[in-house]
């Protein structure tokens, strides 16, 4: 357990990310999805992290059932979720106090709650973070109670560093994995200096580091790991970590070399985030119990020796860092 920044919450260092049980990484039954989030509510993880675009309210309203399920164990959940990509057009101007209640009215109403826990501008456009507008709104929710809390989920170190220097800003949603370091250098230190809690997404880099794909993979249509490897429908960085995908297989197969035994190239990847200081939480997503479980187990993996992060960080220098440490 740890604490998650400002927000005084303590959560499990493994959560679980939620887009997978809405929509873009093909069809998961509601049976499968309520599946997944009590197997991993049942191997400790208790941060989960959704959206009000996931599958248009789905991922919300199965969590919400989920939480309702759960009864007397929901107090010891975290439930985040985010708000702004509704937002048409989806400019710095359509982020005014009206839309952003009517956002979490809509995100209330799916989860079934009476506050949200944590709530993250998804991903806004920059101009955003310097707009004190913006966040003087959001204060306001928080003192009716309608928040307890917020933060904000970026693409770039540089949003990070403007969030991070907001005084009431809990946390920071950023992508965090062994093909994408970049945070490492600033913005880790920087949350740690300031108590600002980090979420660390995209872990697997969309699934290249459980090490199971090969240049002959392929994904459903309706998966963004289709269609969206040049960024046709959002920021490229979100799908394989920005990575190109016959790269990224290359280079899992060297991470993939690497594990400790006992373990799977999932969890190293995994435990490779959480031993980053800073990091509150890691947000993997998962479609089934058995990969819900099986993350979660990476929580008690022994922190990696300096002669498996060396090489790693040799992996990332030799086949990544060309296709992503200067884009985000």
């Amino acid at each position: 357990m740890r604490r998650l920044g400002r927000t005084g919450r303590q959560v499990g260092v493994i959560g679980l990310g939620c887009w997978q049980l809405g929509a873009d990484w093909g069809q998961v039954s509601e049976a499968d999805a309520l599946a997944t989030l009590h197997a991993a509510a049942d191997a400790g993880v208790t941060f989960f992290d959704t959206a009000d675009v996931y599958g248009d309210g789905r991922s919300e309203q199965l969590v919400g059932r989920f939480l309702r399920e759960r009864g007397a164990d929901r107090d010891a959940l975290t439930v985040a979720s985010k708000l702004g990509r509704r937002a048409d057009p989806f400019e710095p101007a359509s982020f005014t106090a009206e839309a952003m209640r009517g956002w979490v009215d809509r995100s209330l109403a799916n989860l079934d709650v009476d506050a949200l826990d944590l709530v993250q501008l998804h991903c806004p456009p920059t101009a955003v973070y310097d707009d004190d507008a913006v966040f003087d709104a959001l204060d306001e929710q928080v003192a009716q109670g309608r928040l307890r809390a917020y933060g904000v989920s970026v693409e770039t170190v540089a949003e990070a560093m403007t969030a991070i220097a907001r005084p009431n800003v809990a946390t920071v949603q950023i992508i965090l994995n062994v093909f994408r370091r970049k945070p490492l250098e600033q913005v880790l230190p920087a949350a740690v200096a300031a108590g600002v809690g980090i979420i660390a997404r995209v872990p697997l880099a969309s699934g290249l580091l459980t090490g199971r794909y090969d240049e002959s993979t392929t994904f459903a249509a309706d998966d963004h790991r289709s269609y969206n490897r040049r960024g046709e429908a959002f920021d490229v960085g979100e799908t394989f970590a920005g990575v190109p995908f016959e790269v990224g297989v290359e280079a899992a197969r060297e991470v993939a070399a690497l594990t400790p035994e006992g373990a799977t190239t999932a969890q190293l990847a995994l435990r490779w985030v959480v031993d980053q200081p800073g990091v509150s939480t890691v947000i993997p997503g998962a479609r089934s119990p058995e990969q819900a479980r099986g993350n979660a187990e990476a929580a008690l993996l022994a922190p990696l020796d300096e002669s498996t992060l060396r090489s790693l960080e040799a992996v990332y220098d030799s086949r990544v860092r060309a296709h992503v440490h200067d884009r985000w």
